[in-house]
């Protein structure tokens, strides 16, 4: 597709060093394997504290190891799209995937808002194709398409016609008007109107003043969201093949019955994938999720130079863009806008193997979703028609698509019936099509995991594929980042859960680079991910424990001599620092803090809870479930300074369990200190409780201020009863079994 005379390359890749930051990242490594030399001189004199402490310390400096590995060679992308338009001939098309599962968590309008941004997007018309999946089966979202369709034959001319940046309309109203001549002002006054009455029209249906299945609604009368059969309409259809009209926009909602395994997200992009090979086989797809709008309307061009360029064609299998938020909250009060960890962690897994597959905002060869090896492409080995039918299924049109996906053959977008295929895909979007297959195996998006994007990258990286980690200017797609409390905890406890369930499962990064291609380095990003999200929540939940324990039974588990000055060392060094990132990339102390503290709050809350959830599964006692986070409707321009926005909530989930009981514990530790009901003496080791326990335990006090005020506040900002029970009965038992080891 390229043209290979032109010598310029598309993209250029550039590794960087950070000396002083490596300078730092070293010390503190150091300092902690002084902590452990420490441990190990001192370890006769101290037996059962010393040893949690150290095995605890230890599992710190190796995630200190990993997270040192991990940024060290940090690496950035620059793309050339304006080369990429003198040297490609024609541009290839390109399949989008838009994924929504519940039209009460995910409201209509943030779908539609997402896929005008795409319907809008600065590329050939004829070459685009848009698959929405609505995993709720809902006639809610169906509806809202048809009308949002209508919308776009008038709202993409006039984003076109007057280089409109952000093509979603909820994001581009809030603002004042870019221009002011009087034709302008008066089309702008119209596509306003325009997208009031599309609002309005959604707002009905959702409010059920306008609920009739009549017409292509028919479909979903008698359906439930788990009962239904699979779904498929052609919501608009560029027949005429302009390249300056509409792209094709079809509603995908897959079979589901119960009793079949549905695979969540993974087995809706699966039908997605196999689905648009049969009708567009779009050699490339971009996957976004509801809430993730275009920000850059020249994306495309930009994924293109890094998939084109003739390096790329042959090491690269996809390209991961950054999530960004917008409407976002001042000083970052729940620390979920990840400024710094994308500014420096995502920079150093880019400079390895590849960053992560993140789940959205990715384009993907299909190819390499239908398995296919760096060395296989080379090679460009022919697969017999039965060895395809065995991998992909029974439906023989579908498997020609493969075959032509796989030697690089692209259907003519003129040629391109949409409605001719509604019934074979509708065949191949079956919950029953995958028996027998290779589909969430070898194919596609891979099953076993909550967290399958993740796997689904990994199981990429292990076959020797790159990936790229590319940041435009402006930022190409921006969403609205979860709130604190259940919403952000549900979140974090689904990513940690499916991590984990990773690490203990046959595509674990150790076998993937003992076994595979997965390069040794790119190993430890993933288990420093791994670790960070899932299963540093253990060692974490012991070591502040242990606080608890010392103050109450008046010991120590900190150095009371001279080594004292290595945690104290530790620990200034490492808060001084992280602050000098924040100021650095200008951000404030407070929101410094915030993520200071939110950094001891999700790990012991959600890491926990997501341990004990995988444990129970690996007992079959119960299995794991994908629960949808909820999109709240953003505010039509960035949150000010608002006290009510930016307080914590809850609700009686036990993902709250963790970190009230960790907060009863520390409070409960200070009161027997004050009060002087602390033995006089250790009687393991004769030495007394000493100002480190008390600080860091005040410290964690501080860190969980959110819950203190929860125990005192009303409605969604308190903590509820039945949790708060729970966490006094488990901190009397844990009360009573320390008093009990004085005792004894």
């Amino acid at each position: 597709m390229a043209n290979q005379q032109n010598s310029l390359p598309l993209y250029e890749k550039h590794w960087y060093k950070h000396n002083h930051k490596r300078v730092i990242d070293s010390f503190l490594l150091i300092l902690l394997l002084l902590l452990l030399a420490y441990r190990v001189i001192s370890f006769e004199n101290n037996s059962f504290l010393w040893f949690v402490a150290f095995s605890c310390e230890t599992w710190f400096t190796f995630c200190w190891f990993l997270t040192l590995t991990t940024q060290w060679t940090p690496a950035v992308v620059k793309t050339y799209p304006d080369r990429l338009l003198q040297s490609v001939q024609e541009f290839p098309a390109v399949d989008l995937f838009v994924t929504t599962a519940d039209p009460v968590l995910e409201p209509p309008i943030i779908t539609v808002n997402t896929v005008l941004s795409l319907l809008a997007l600065d590329y050939p018309a004829h070459k685009l194709a848009c698959y929405v999946s609505d995993d709720g089966c809902s006639p809610l979202t169906f509806h809202a398409l048809q009308e949002a369709s209508k919308f776009a034959k008038f709202w993409v001319p006039f984003c076109k016609k007057y280089e409109v940046q952000v093509r979603a309309p909820l994001r581009y109203f809030s603002d004042k008007p870019e221009f002011s001549t009087p034709e302008f002002n008066q089309e702008w006054s119209q596509m306003k109107d325009m997208y009031d009455n599309l609002s309005h029209k959604i707002e009905l249906d959702a409010s059920g003043k306008s609920n009739s299945y009549v017409g292509e609604l028919a479909a979903f009368s008698n359906t439930e969201r788990t009962n239904h059969p699979s779904i498929i309409q052609v919501i608009w259809e560029n027949k005429e093949g302009l390249e300056d009209g509409l792209p094709h926009l079809i509603y995908i909602s897959r079979e589901k019955r119960p009793q079949q395994p549905h695979h969540f997200k993974a087995g809706a992009m699966n039908v997605l994938t196999r689905v648009s090979g049969l009708i567009t086989n779009a050699p490339y797809t971009l996957n976004v999720d509801c809430d993730m709008i275009v920000n850059n309307p020249k994306v495309i061009l930009h994924a293109l130079c890094i998939l084109l360029d003739p390096k790329g064609e042959k090491e690269v299998a996809f390209v991961q863009f950054p999530q960004n938020f917008y409407s976002t909250l001042k000083d970052d009060p729940f620390g979920n806008q990840m400024a710094i960890l994308l500014k420096y962690m995502a920079a150093g897994i880019a400079g390895l193997q590849g960053p992560l597959y993140g789940g959205t905002n990715c384009f993907h060869r299909r190819k390499v979703l239908y398995g296919l090896s760096p060395s296989n492409s080379e090679k460009r080995t022919s697969t017999s028609g039965n060895e395809l039918k065995q991998k992909f299924g029974a439906l023989k049109e579908f498997v020609k698509s493969v075959a032509n996906a796989l030697e690089g053959r692209t259907n003519s977008t003129n040629d391109i019936k949409i409605s001719n295929y509604v019934d074979l895909a509708n065949q191949i979007a079956a919950c029953g099509y995958e028996y027998g297959t290779e589909w969430g195996k070898q194919v596609g998006w891979k099953y076993g995991s909550l967290t399958e994007d993740v796997l689904t990258g990994l199981t990429i990286h292990e076959k020797g594929w790159r990936s790229e980690y590319c940041t435009t200017s402006p930022i190409s797609f921006t969403g609205f980042a979860p709130g604190g409390g259940p919403t952000a905890m549900i979140q974090q406890k689904r990513w940690a859960t499916g991590l984990i369930e990773i690490f203990f499962c046959k595509h674990s990064p150790i076998i993937g680079t003992l076994f595979h291609k997965l390069t040794l380095r790119q190993c430890l990003a993933y288990m420093w991910i791994i670790n960070n999200w899932g299963l540093h929540s253990i060692f974490e939940v012991c070591y502040v424990s242990l606080l608890t324990y010392c103050i109450i039974n008046n010991s120590n588990f900190l150095p009371q001599d001279q080594g004292i000055c290595i945690p104290v060392a530790l620990v200034v060094i490492y808060k001084v620092y992280t602050l000098s990132e924040y100021l650095a990339d200008g951000l404030s102390i407070r929101a410094w803090w915030n993520n200071q503290r939110m950094s001891r709050i999700t790990p012991i809350n959600a890491g926990l809870c997501a341990f004990v959830t995988l444990l129970l599964k690996l007992l079959r006692i119960s299995e794991t479930v994908f629960e949808v986070t909820k999109k709240e409707l953003p505010p039509t321009k960035d949150v000010g300074d608002d006290r009510d926005e930016g307080k914590y909530t809850f609700d009686e989930s036990l993902v709250f369990l963790p970190g009230t009981t960790i907060l009863l514990l520390q409070l409960t530790g200070m009161i027997i200190k004050l009060l002087g009901l602390q033995p006089p003496m250790s009687c393991q080791n004769g030495s007394q409780c000493g100002l480190g326990e008390i600080f860091f335990s005040v410290y964690l006090i501080i860190c969980y201020w959110p819950f203190l005020r929860g125990l005192f506040e009303t409605g969604k900002y308190r903590i509820p009863l039945p949790t708060i029970y729970k966490s006094v009965i488990l901190t009397c038992i844990f009360v009573h079994l320390c008093r009990k080891t004085i005792v004894g």
